[in-house]
């Protein structure tokens, strides 16, 4: 049953697609949290659906009511890849997390190989836990994290709700749409998207320059209704603690934007795709000269949606993040310590902003093939991390009935895995595995992938 949590969230995420039309949702609410995020999760998906059902009216398909499984929705939001027999590593760097600094808390995010060498160039430490925490106790916490940003790392100092509202960062992005979208230029290039009633997205293109995790969450949606998603990687990236996870449906190759070899690939590639669908900071592309002007040129009519962690607007609109990062920033990670009911930091059970941001660029996705099919122009859409988050916190302003359905914190959770029905089975490169059901359809269109995951880098940078 929809909540008036989920349904306020489901409200705003439509209208600021411009869909109309309604969902059911069903099922209990299973995240144990002070902040609604099972609303979030079912709102999201919900939308991406509605935005499905948009997708097969303007392709003159007969269209059904939505539906919406909430535990399903949950347990999308955490891991739907379960190894049989085998285990992938930790998604964490042994020295990421949250510290103590000489004024608070801080968490440094040191996943990537760089990430993790700036954050201990800055502190003066190898890369052990306890001289870690020790540094970084000797450093208030603004200043630990504008020396790590400014040395090419991701950190972020714990704010509070109060402090973001007043911080020109968060201000900056108060001021944005949820999803700021904007027209693009006719479609002048032959496609090979072959629609049909149960596989609405069937030979379309979809160009995926994104990782970890909004972006590979909205294409592995597209590959679900059955794009031919194709996620390109620079050569030495690596993510295996979410591999499995992040590369269900798509055909994963490496190539170096920064030779020019490289980079002409890219461009052909681009060149034939139907959607764009990229993370990377702002000015990145420009810089490897793949700017909106050359993308625009390079392929009219183009559907092109884009993140960012701390939005579009502001002084941090470059900087590097992650939803871990954004949640301490803003004032999310903190309820634990403002309330009294956790001595440190306290984030929501799952990287919610990072999913629900990753449904809301799929159904943006849809919407612009929408306005493609019916007027014939492209799509640009930008949306970021920190907007999100801003919207899960508006909701928790809200009347008290508005989170009724979101289990209170300390509440025991009912493990989501244990309450929903059992995955199918599936092959990956690493052994078995079990994939959880898909979390929405409309009518007879489902979540189906057509392939496993795969490891990074190894198919070719080429259409089927």
């Amino acid at each position: 049953m929809e909540s008036d949590a989920e349904l306020a969230l489901r409200a705003a995420m439509c209208s600021a697609l411009g869909l109309d039309g309604s969902a059911r949702v069903s099922g209990a609410a299973t995240l144990d949290s002070a902040y609604p995020v099972s609303d979030l999760a079912a709102a999201s998906i919900a939308t991406t659906a509605i935005a499905t059902a948009g997708l097969c009216a303007v392709l003159g398909y007969p269209v059904a009511e939505p539906v919406v499984d909430r535990r399903l929705a949950d347990g999308w939001f955490g891991v739907a890849i379960t190894p049989v027999g085998w285990s992938l590593p930790s998604p964490w760097d042994p020295i990421a997390g949250d510290y103590p600094s000489a004024d608070g808390w801080i968490r440094l995010h040191t996943n990537a190989p760089h990430h993790r060498a700036a954050a201990l160039r800055v502190l003066g430490v190898d890369g052990d836990r306890e001289r870690v925490a020790a540094a970084t106790a000797r450093w208030t916490g603004e200043e630990l994290e504008q020396a790590v940003v400014a040395e090419g790392g991701c950190a972020a100092m714990l704010r509070t709700p109060a402090d973001w509202a007043v911080h020109a960062q968060g201000s900056a992005v108060a001021t944005e749409p949820l999803i700021a979208i904007g027209a693009g230029d006719p479609d002048a290039v032959p496609s090979g998207w072959d629609p049909s009633p149960t596989r609405p997205l069937a030979g379309l293109r979809v160009l995926d320059l994104t990782r970890v995790l909004a972006g590979p969450v909205a294409t592995r949606v597209l590959a679900g209704l059955g794009a031919d998603v194709l996620r390109i990687d620079p050569p030495g990236w690596d993510e295996p603690g979410v591999v499995a996870d992040m590369t269900l449906g798509k055909r994963t190759a490496r190539l170096d934007a920064r030779d020019p070899a490289g980079r002409d690939a890219l461009w052909a590639l681009l060149a034939q795709a139907d959607v764009l669908v990229h993370g990377y900071r702002g000015g990145a592309l420009e810089n490897l000269g793949l700017g909106t002007a050359e993308r625009r040129r390079v392929r009219p009519g183009l559907v092109d949606v884009s993140l960012d962690a701390y939005g579009w607007t502001g002084p941090w609109a470059d900087r590097r993040g992650f939803d871990s990062l954004v949640q301490m920033s803003s004032g999310i990670a903190g309820w634990g310590l403002r309330t009294g009911a956790a001595d440190r930091p306290t984030p929501l059970p799952v990287q919610a902003l990072d999913h629900s941001t990753g449904y809301l660029m799929a159904a943006a996705v849809l919407s612009g093939l929408a306005r493609r099919t019916r007027d014939g122009i492209g799509t640009v859409a930008r949306l970021s991390l920190a907007r999100t988050a801003a919207e899960l916190e508006r909701v928790l302003t809200l009347p008290a009935r508005h989170i009724a359905s979101t289990p209170p914190l300390g509440a025991a959770s009912e493990p989501v895995t244990a309450s929903i029905a059992v995955g199918s089975p599936m092959d990956t490169p690493w052994g078995a595995a079990t994939v959880l059901p898909a979390p929405f359809s409309v009518g007879e269109v489902r979540l189906r992938w057509d392939r496993g995951p795969s490891e990074l880098g190894s198919g070719a940078a080429s259409w089927m």
